[in-house]
C-alpha cells in the first residue's frame, strides 16, 4: 500500500491505498449473479403473497446461519448445534405466520438449545461459548431478518420492502464500484482491508438517489425528507453490518463465509448489510412515521 510517511509535525491522516489492482478489478460474476437474483426477488416481493417472502428469507437465513456456525463452531457436535440453531431461527423468522397455539413448541425448542449444548462433550468453557454463539446467531440472523417479514405485513408492505431492498442494494453497489474505481483512503484497515472512505461516499450518494427515485415513484407515504434520511441511515447501517461480518471473518481467519453465490461469496456475505438495514427501516417507518400493519 502506498502510504506517505508521517513527520513529527503532521497529524496522521487516513491510510492511503494504491489505485485498484488486478485483485480489485470488476468481477463480472457479480453482475451475472445479480442479473438472476434481482428479478426473482422483485417478483416475490412485489407480486406474490407475504408468506413467499418469508419462505425466501427462511431459506437465505438458514444458509447464512449455517455458514456462520461452520466458521465459528469448533466442536464435534457442530451438526446438531447447527440444526438446532437453524430451526429456532426459522421459527423466529416465521413468527408472524405462526398461530399462538404453537408458542409452547417454540419455547420448548428454544430451551432445548442450551440443554443440548450442556449435555454435549467437550470442556465446559467450550460448551458455554457454543451456547452463546448459537443464541447470537438466532438474534443476528433470525431476529433481524424477521423485521423484513414484519415490514411486508405493514400497510403497503410490498412497496416498503422493495424500497428497503433497493436502498440496501444501491448502498452496497455504490460502495463497491466507487471504492473499486476511486478508493484511496482506507476506512477500517484492521477490520476490512478494502473498505474505503470514497466507497462509503459512493454508497451514500447512490442510496440517497435511489431513495429519492423510490419516493417519487412508489412510496408517497414517505416524505422527501424521509427519503434522504433513510438513504443516509441505511447506508450507515449497511456499512455497520458489512464491517461486523468482516470482523467475524477476520477473527475466524476466513476470506468469505461461503461460495454459494459466484462473485459475492456466501449467503452471509450477501445478507450482511440487510441484517442491519432491515431492523433500522422497520422501526423508522413504524415508530417515526407511524405506519401500521395492514388490516
Amino acid at each position: 500500500m502506498g502510504v506517505s510517511p508521517a513527520t513529527d509535525n503532521t497529524i496522521p491522516g487516513p491510510t492511503l491505498v494504491t489505485p485498484p489492482s488486478a485483485t480489485r478489478r470488476f468481477d463480472l460474476r457479480r453482475v451475472y449473479t445479480a442479473g438472476v437474483l434481482i428479478p426473482a426477488v422483485y417478483i416475490i416481493i412485489r407480486y406474490l403473497p407475504p408468506w413467499t417472502l418469508t419462505i425466501l428469507l427462511m431459506i437465505g437465513g438458514a444458509l447464512a446461519l449455517i455458514e456462520l456456525y461452520r466458521i465459528c463452531l469448533r466442536t464435534p457436535q457442530s451438526s446438531l448445534l447447527i440444526g438446532l440453531g437453524t430451526m429456532v431461527s426459522a421459527l423466529v423468522l416465521a413468527r408472524e405466520h405462526i398461530p399462538l397455539a404453537t408458542i409452547h413448541f417454540w419455547t420448548l425448542v428454544t430451551l432445548t438449545l442450551p440443554v443440548a449444548v450442556m449435555l454435549s462433550h467437550g470442556p465446559f468453557t467450550h460448551r458455554l461459548k457454543d451456547t452463546a454463539l448459537i443464541a447470537f446467531g438466532v438474534l443476528y440472523v433470525g431476529f433481524t431478518l424477521s423485521t423484513a417479514v414484519s415490514t411486508r405485513l405493514l400497510e403497503g408492505g410490498e412497496r416498503l420492502v422493495l424500497f428497503l431492498a433497493i436502498i440496501t442494494w444501491a448502498g452496497d453497489t455504490g460502495a463497491y464500484y466507487a471504492g473499486t474505481l476511486w478508493g484511496k483512503h482506507l476506512l477500517a484497515p484492521s477490520i476490512s482491508p478494502k473498505k474505503t472512505i470514497e466507497g462509503v461516499g459512493g454508497g451514500a450518494g447512490l442510496a440517497v438517489g435511489a431513495a429519492l427515485v423510490g419516493h417519487a415513484s412508489f412510496v408517497p407515504e414517505l416524505s422527501l425528507q424521509d427519503a434522504v434520511i433513510l438513504g443516509l441511515l441505511l447506508t450507515g447501517m449497511g456499512l455497520a453490518g458489512d464491517l461486523w461480518e468482516s470482523a467475524i471473518k477476520r477473527r475466524t481467519g476466513v476470506k468469505d463465509s461461503g461460495t454459494i453465490l459466484p462473485g459475492h461469496g456466501g449467503m452471509l456475505d450477501r445478507l450482511d448489510s440487510l441484517l442491519f438495514t432491515a431492523p433500522a427501516f422497520y422501526y423508522y417507518v413504524t415508530c417515526i412515521r407511524g405506519i401500521s400493519p395492514s388490516p
